[in-house]
């Protein structure tokens, strides 16, 4: 509720400044009865929007936007007197924007109603709890569980055996194998398969012969799995994910993979089999981890390194062959830049030292030095 007892939303849609700083903190200028609606960046917002500044060097594009109110630092908003009418001062404008967008989210798509959609296919002895949604020819395999306020997209499926956690959004066109568990809050995205075998194969000769991958997935709660993102199932024990990892699209985890709480990945990364990765880690976009490694908590793995050895204490780590902790890359990098210039000056120094060489080689022997002994 605002100061004058009203809830600040509008039947438009929009909401009142003071609303917004009540509900989520700071302190903002200017008139706070003014309505927003959402988000836009600093140079397209309208007067009816909202934006937000994290680097110095966006500073000079405050006065020229016409957003109604701009999320900045305390330390941005000394340099911008001139604003002060609409800055909203709060400790980190990035979280601040991420917090305040699910709200106006959340407004903006309220849930479907419940219910299983006439054309789903629920096989006998599946538990669908009354509030959650099924929609339009998803398929859930027998004694599946799902839990209260779940959404389930169109083509979805979800094996025999699986458990969804409460208040999960499974999009459209999911694959979730027999005996997986996803936790409570998660979001699985469109076209992300989860508990396919993991790649196991024994030689026999020139052949292989594949190993049963009887394990499973167990994911815990708040994970985010984006799309066309494949997480395999286990060769005898589970892969697992834990609780508030987020990862991006097109992912590749490893039969048996453990990834600990709060770690997060960008796209194209590809883990192997039964690598071991820790709490709040960072991976970079495309990097690649080996099997059996283990990884710290609070590692961050630069885009597209090779991680080929296991890292035991927490840092940034770069590069490709061979990896190495970040600094030490960013030296090497340096030195490589400058080879061409270094060869040269080994060449130059070559010959310089093959014509001394030569000249000492052409001078009469002095006759006031001592030979060497045989």
């Amino acid at each position: 509720m605002t100061a004058d007892g009203s809830s600040g939303v509008a039947a438009t849609g929009t909401y009142a400044v003071a609303a917004l700083v009540e509900r989520f903190g700071g302190a903002c200028g200017g008139d706070l009865r003014r309505r927003v609606a959402g988000f836009a960046p600093l140079e397209s917002a309208t007067v009816e929007q909202l934006a937000f500044v994290t680097a110095a060097r966006y500073r000079g594009a405050v006065a020229a936007s016409a957003a109604s109110a701009v999320l900045v630092t305390a330390q941005d908003a000394g340099l911008l007197a001139d604003e002060a009418h609409r800055l909203w001062v709060c400790d980190d404008p990035y979280l601040h924007f991420a917090r305040i967008a699910q709200f106006f989210d959340a407004n903006a798509h309220p849930d479907e109603p419940s219910g299983i959609a006439a054309s789903a296919i629920v096989a006998a002895g599946a538990r669908i709890d009354a509030s959650a949604t099924v929609g339009p020819q998803a398929v859930i395999g027998a004694h599946a569980s799902i839990g209260a306020r779940v959404r389930i997209g169109s083509g979805t499926q979800v094996g025999a055996g699986s458990t969804v956690g409460e208040a999960t959004r499974l999009h459209a066109g999911v694959v979730v194998y027999a005996g997986c568990t996803i936790g409570a809050r998660c979001i699985v995205h469109s076209g992300a398969v989860i508990g396919a075998d993991g790649f196991g194969f024994a030689k026999d000769g020139p052949c292989w012969v594949k190993i049963p991958q009887v394990g499973g997935v167990v994911i815990g709660n708040d994970v985010e799995i984006g799309a066309n993102t494949t997480i395999d199932r286990g060769a005898l024990g589970d892969t697992r994910i834990g609780d508030g990892v987020k990862l991006d699209n097109q992912i590749q985890v490893g039969h048996n993979v453990q990834v600990g709480e709060d770690t997060i990945m960008a796209a194209f990364v590809g883990i192997a089999g039964s690598a071991i990765i820790g709490r709040r880690c960072q991976i970079g976009g495309a990097a690649r981890i080996m099997g059996h490694v283990t990884i710290a908590d609070d590692v961050v793995i630069s885009t597209q390194t090779f991680v080929s050895r296991s890292i035991g204490k927490p840092g940034q780590y770069t590069g490709y062959y061979p990896m190495a902790e970040h600094a030490a890359f960013e030296k090497s990098a340096a030195v490589l830049r400058r080879l061409d210039g270094l060869r040269e000056r080994v060449r130059r120094l070559e010959s310089a030292m093959r014509v001394a060489g030569d000249a000492t080689a052409d001078r009469p022997p002095d006759p006031t030095v001592p030979e060497r002994p045989a």
